[in-house]
């Protein structure tokens, strides 16, 4: 253990990191027993008060990218971040204003859906089942990616306090975060996403104050950044001092037309007690997320004048976990440490059981046990569990894998496949089903083929892209014909 992050306090730490661990199996322990038919565990009986659901809806889309993705890039670009942080700043406040009242209302109207796909058939009427097939099919090889970004993140933890085999760390992350999950389903995810936020939170508020008296002040901080490199400070440079392009600026706004589409948080929306709750729940997430993404910035420009060993390729997602042993204490390393498992946790938890959801009821049920009793279900999606975990545990274990960069992708394809699709059946009463179905595809397709390509405009982060062809395509095909056809 002597490539360990801590030699000496090691055993500190990971008692720390056990009594967490044990805290979030608790409740999924507890949760289990609140839960009993497939209503309870995909979406807790829709019975979240607004404090919860603001917490765990954002400690679910923040996931490690926050406490490692963030500060990384922050690091390496400088004040570029801030086009990031604030593209995601606007699409978390429009989400929550535009989508989250109107989808726990229509999802209750459209025969009380339980998954966004369930959603989107009943809401156009489609006999064919074909969106409900199409868009299960997006949100698997999705969830696939990003579930796999959340268990590189655990195996970069635990690999690096604890000196374990990457391999090995990869599988103790994921186990810990399977146990709870299928034990307690959605109530278990939200109450232990509750309590990962307010310690992310913690985290974040607390390093960069550290940072800074560390520094002797803001101030002083800044003059550091600017005598090591000024073009870190200017927003509108990259790092090595060249303008940023227009299609830099977009690509790193364009983050925030992701919200509309991602499944893990719009399952939040859902399961609000009403949405006469969400504006409270709007509140509470705003200053959460703002203060997260603030202090995640600040910790990996922070980074850049604290450490003494510059960090360069994948090794700058480490700044968090290396700023904490360079100025922490065992104790609260140990907490801030635990924090970055719980971002990690919080997402990771909801989309295993998003895609648990997924198979349990968009295929296991609809196309091959229709008559499965609720106990039946609610296990088959607790398998689901074990099966879609295991499929990610082995695409993560790539030890070179940057968590951003496949947090990017996930969230390029469904920002693209679904954003569009979804907020268009919110807002506009004459979409229809062909619409739908054009705008799922087009937007899937179009980021994973959009990915493959560079240069010149294909530098264009993929989302954006992605976003204008779905929404095209709604509005094209919508026209053609009528909903009632089907």
């Amino acid at each position: 253990m002597t490539d360990a992050l801590f030699t000496e306090d090691t055993v500190t730490v990971a008692a720390a990191f056990a009594v967490y661990g044990a805290a979030m199996l608790m409740v999924g322990i507890i949760a289990c027993r609140r839960t009993s038919t497939l209503s309870d565990y995909i979406l807790g009986g829709r019975r979240l008060n607004s404090f919860v659901t603001a917490l765990s809806a954002e400690a679910s889309d923040m996931s490690g990218w926050l406490l490692l993705g963030l500060p990384g890039y922050a690091y390496a670009a400088g004040c570029e971040s801030i086009w990031l942080a604030g593209g995601l700043l606007i699409g978390t406040y429009l989400n929550w204003r535009l989508v989250a009242p109107r989808l726990r209302d229509y999802s209750v109207m459209a025969g009380d859906s339980f998954t966004i796909s369930e959603y989107l058939e009943a809401r156009f009427h489609d006999r064919s089942r074909m969106l409900r097939l199409i868009s299960g099919i997006f949100i698997l090889v999705f969830f696939m990616i990003y579930t796999t970004s959340g268990l590189v993140a655990g195996g970069k933890l635990f690999s690096t306090v604890f000196g374990l085999p990457y391999e090995s760390a990869v599988v103790l992350g994921a186990s810990t975060i399977v146990a709870y999950t299928f034990l307690g389903g959605f109530l278990a995810v939200c109450w232990t996403d509750c309590i990962q936020g307010i310690l992310m939170l913690v985290a974040l508020v607390a390093l960069p104050l550290m940072v800074v008296h560390e520094q002797g002040g803001w101030g002083q901080g800044f003059e550091t950044l600017r005598g090591i490199n000024p073009d870190l400070l200017n927003p509108f440079t990259s790092a090595d001092g060249g303008a940023l392009s227009a299609i830099s600026i977009i690509s790193l706004m364009g983050w925030g037309l992701g919200y509309f589409g991602q499944p893990h948080i719009l399952t939040r929306f859902m399961a609000i007690r009403s949405s006469g709750e969400v504006p409270r729940a709007r509140v509470i997430a705003m200053g959460w997320v703002t203060a997260g993404l603030v202090g995640s910035v600040l910790v990996g420009l922070g980074g850049i004048g604290t450490l003494a060993t510059p960090l360069a390729g994948a090794d700058t997602e480490k700044v968090f976990i290396l700023l904490v042993r360079a100025l922490l204490h065992p104790i609260p390393a140990g907490i801030c440490l635990a924090a970055i498992l719980a971002a990690i946790m919080s997402t990771a938890d909801s989309q295993l059981l998003v895609s648990s959801s997924v198979l349990a009821e968009d295929f296991y049920k609809d196309l091959f046990r229709k008559d499965a009793s609720a106990k039946e279900l609610m296990w088959a999606g607790r398998l689901a569990v074990v099966f879609i975990a295991l499929w990610a545990g082995a695409l993560s274990m790539n030890p070179a894998s940057m968590v951003l960069d496949l947090v990017a992708y996930a969230w390029a394809g469904f920002g693209a496949a679904f954003g569009p699709t979804l907020l268009m059946s919110l807002l506009w009463k004459r979409m229809t089903r062909n619409g739908a179905l054009a705008g799922i595809i087009t937007g899937g397709l179009t980021v994973i083929v959009w990915k493959q390509l560079e240069g010149g405009l294909f530098d264009l982060y993929e989302i954006v892209p992605g976003f204008v062809f779905s929404l095209l395509a709604v509005v094209f095909f919508s026209y053609r014909r009528k909903s009632e056809d089907y």
